[in-house]
């Protein structure tokens, strides 16, 4: 029987992926691994206060994803982490080591846009498909457009209620 360790976390990135070789790289089987911490706030109250409690969290995240997201994973920038929990264990100067990160199975980029109106972190945009039709909002529809009775249209313009 397998146990369970899953984790999901929704926080901000503590400082910008690629400002120093330990944050992005290659391994030596050329998969690219992205190395990032993110701040996860909470509150809790404390007798009659609330009280803002943050933890860090450092995520590793593997392959193309690491690869798709290093241009938009900047500081500040809100993201929502799933995976699982990791424990690193070494010895350093005869004490016993330890260490427990996350490995992302999958990141999501949350948050609006920023002050300038533009997507924070430069985050692509939806573009429609150029055939769709732009009166149905970029969606095409393959069912076609049965008319049953009236057209709708034959309303008198003065409308008694």
């Amino acid at each position: 029987m397998t146990d369970l360790n899953h984790v999901v976390l929704i926080g901000r990135l503590t400082r910008d992926l690629g400002a120093d070789e330990r944050s992005f790289g290659y391994v030596a089987n050329g998969q690219a691994r992205a190395n990032v911490s993110i701040a996860v706030n909470r509150s809790r109250k404390n007798g009659d206060q609330w009280v803002d409690e943050v933890n860090y969290f450092d995520v590793t995240i593997w392959g193309k994803t690491a690869e798709n997201l290093k241009p938009y994973l900047l500081k500040g920038k809100q993201i929502c982490v799933e995976g699982y929990l990791k424990q690193d264990r070494w010895e350093k100067d005869g004490q016993k080591q330890s260490r427990v990160s996350i490995v992302a199975n999958n990141v999501q980029l949350l948050g609006g846009k920023s002050e300038g109106g533009a997507p924070v972190g430069g985050a692509p945009r939806f573009q429609p498909v150029n055939n769709a039709a732009p009166s149905n909002g970029g969606y095409s529809n393959p069912y076609p457009q049965d008319s049953y009775g009236d057209s709708g249209n034959d309303f008198p313009e003065d409308i008694p209620f």
